[in-house]
């Protein structure tokens, strides 16, 4: 398709908004200038990429002229440039699409990493204990910080559940494909017949809420205290340090008890509760829009196996896009680029084919 209306119409707001951040009125209104400082530089490598692109068209117009001329060197030297030029310009009109894509609001967010057992006993425990540790190695690659928030083990040594928060450069954005049913393929270490076993565990990755975007008011909230490992009730008692945070419109239940503060209890699960909650609302917009950009973490992705890590093959196959990988060993130990970038190209492609034809204002996924 033609996209050269759009590229000029994101370039006109580019130096739209170039003159504005030079306005005094804008520079003194603090909100207005970060709001469009942001979207300056959410466009600027949509303009910059569109320059080069009219640079190699340029490039290429000529070549031909060149082509068709008398001059037999000239001519011979340009038919010579022209595939190159060609090719170059294919990639960079590729290029543009996808910085033409609606942008997740969501992907520069820190995120919320939950982590449940499902079937397979004590096994999806210790698998859940596996994913952990795989998607934290991942965020040390990357220089992600990882804060445990809760955790819940089981006598296997494994996990029941677990939730962290991970903070850095577009966590969200890398992990949101993560979210739906992995099920582990294996010889569980307690198995004395040498019997291969099927577990399952779900993740889901929540766009980490700020206090902005979920209000929490104190007359939908009962907090209960109790002591940790216990399940307790209300309690006056300032050494019980477990928390327990019910929100009552929706009866979203969080329950924290690792730290030995219940301050620090309490705060880690108000910040569960709003991304749950933000997760939560974007859910239901999606289904109320039919957005084509459906959330990964509503039950339609959980109810589905995602992912299957198949140990005595060296396998792990992602059901999603047919992608099946021999090298297991290097992706339990954090190296999942390899799985990642394929499913973001996939999305990026299944966009482009939906949404290029649908006319938007700019770039950034704005209407």
């Amino acid at each position: 398709m033609d996209i050269t209306a759009k590229l000029e119409k994101v370039a006109r707001r580019h130096g739209e908004l170039e003159r504005l951040l030079a306005d005094p009125d804008v520079t003194s209104d603090n909100s207005r200038y970060v709001k469009l400082s942001r979207e300056h530089a959410e466009l600027a490598p949509v303009v910059e990429s569109f320059r080069g692109y009219q640079k190699i068209e340029e490039e290429l117009k000529g070549s031909r002229e060149l082509a068709a001329g008398n001059d037999p060197e000239m001519r011979a030297m340009a038919q010579a440039e022209i595939p190159d030029l060609e090719a170059r310009l294919a990639s960079a009109e590729q290029e543009l699409k996808v910085l033409l894509l609606p942008k997740d609001p969501n992907d520069g967010r820190n995120a919320i990493l939950e982590l449940r057992a499902g079937t397979g006993g004590d096994e999806a425990g210790l698998f859940v204990a596996d994913l952990f540790r795989m998607y934290t190695r991942y965020a040390e690659d990357r220089r992600w910080k990882v804060e445990m928030l809760s955790a819940s083990e089981n006598s296997a040594g494994g996990y029941k559940e677990v939730i962290a928060q991970v903070s850095g450069k577009d966590v969200f954005s890398r992990l949101k494909f993560e979210s739906g049913v992995h099920r582990v393929q294996r010889v569980p270490a307690t198995e004395t017949q040498g019997r291969i076993h099927t577990s399952t565990a779900t993740v889901a990755v929540l766009p980490e809420a700020e206090d902005v975007d979920v209000v929490l008011k104190d007359d939908e909230l009962r907090i209960d205290v109790f002591r940790a490992g216990g399940h307790g009730g209300q309690s006056v008692n300032t050494t019980d340090s477990a928390v327990r945070v019910t929100h009552l419109p929706t009866n979203t239940v969080v329950i924290c008890q690792d730290e030995k503060s219940q301050i620090k209890n309490k705060a880690k699960a108000l910040k569960i509760l709003r991304s749950r909650l933000l997760a939560r609302a974007q859910q239901e917009q999606d289904d109320r829009i039919a957005s084509e950009r459906r959330s990964l973490i509503g039950s339609a992705a959980r109810s589905e196996k995602i992912r299957t890590y198949n140990f005595p093959q060296e396998r792990c196959t992602d059901h999603r896009i047919g992608l099946t990988l021999y090298q297991l060993t290097a992706i339990m130990d954090g190296d999942l680029d390899p799985l990642i970038g394929p499913l973001t190209s996939n999305y990026q492609a299944e966009l482009l084919a939906r949404d290029l034809d649908e006319p938007a204002e700019t770039a950034g996924g704005r209407p």
